[in-house]
């Protein structure tokens, strides 16, 4: 029976067996599995969401600031209740570099049929109002959002970036890094062998290989690349519990395009 965990960093969700599980991605200060690090500041629509604990707060998840008020994670990095804030124009997290800009989340729209006892059956999307907006500058950018209904060829080039965990269970880093994660097409990654039925045709499955999300990169893009601009076309959601980047078990990602109408509706 296959096994998956989700991405974010509070605590290490393993779900109860029932059909085949994932584990998120949103656990602990880690980073994704092989690639590297990224230059700063190259994805500038990636944020650092955060939870406050006593007086400080702690990286979980990843996200895209996709308008200068709002940011687009997964509904598992959100569905508690705590004190969020999200960070832009972050690299390391461990240090000050000046071009950070820390802004409050004042509200969360976790889309109505999220339901973390059936992760297999998708809407791993959320959106979160800021209580202020952005200035957008050379280190801060809004993501660029794929058509409606758009889905990406099989080897299609994407990047994914976060600061998830850089081995299954191994070290963390404070520094945003990316990894070349091409697009498996639901045909192969819904087959036999790979996610079988775990997977919706609402998903999107990239990498399978070496490289991998892990821990920490929850609710964080696919960057993939088309006419020679960037399009996040994933928000990330699940890998293998037995391991970040088990073969023929691709990183699982939200697919953005499936969920446009729900966001305009949402943001107005």
């Amino acid at each position: 029976m296959l096994k998956f965990v989700l991405l974010a960093a509070l605590s290490v969700l393993v779900l109860a067996e029932e059909e085949p599980q994932p584990r998120y991605l949103e656990d602990s200060l880690e980073r994704v599995v092989g690639g590297e690090v990224a230059r700063p500041n190259s994805w500038p629509w990636q944020i650092s969401l955060q939870f406050q604990s006593g007086s400080n707060y702690h990286h979980t998840c990843g996200g895209s600031l996709i308008r200068r008020g709002w940011v687009m994670t997964a509904a598992h990095c959100v569905d508690s209740q705590r004190t969020w804030r999200v960070v832009v124009g972050e690299h390391n997290l461990n240090s000050n570099e000046g071009r950070e800009q820390y802004v409050s989340v004042s509200r969360v729209y976790i889309h109505p049929n999220w339901n973390r006892n059936q992760i297999s059956n998708g809407y791993d999307i959320a959106l979160l109002r800021l209580s202020n907006e952005v200035t957008l500058n050379n280190y801060v950018q809004l993501a660029n959002l794929p058509p409606s209904g758009q889905v990406l060829n099989h080897n299609h080039p994407c990047y994914i970036s976060g600061w998830g965990r850089t081995t299954t269970g191994g070290n963390l880093s404070a520094q945003l890094k990316q990894a070349y994660l091409p697009v498996v097409d639901h045909n192969t990654c819904s087959s036999s062998g790979w996610w079988g039925n775990s997977v919706r045709n609402t998903m999107v499955c990239a990498g399978g290989g070496k490289d991998s999300g892990c821990q920490g990169d929850s609710g964080g893009p696919l960057n993939c690349q088309l006419s020679g601009r960037y399009y996040v076309h994933g928000v990330t959601s699940f890998v293998s519990a037995r391991a970040c980047n088990e073969s023929r078990k691709p990183t699982v990602f939200t697919r953005v395009s499936a969920y446009i109408g729900w966001m305009e509706n949402i943001m107005g």
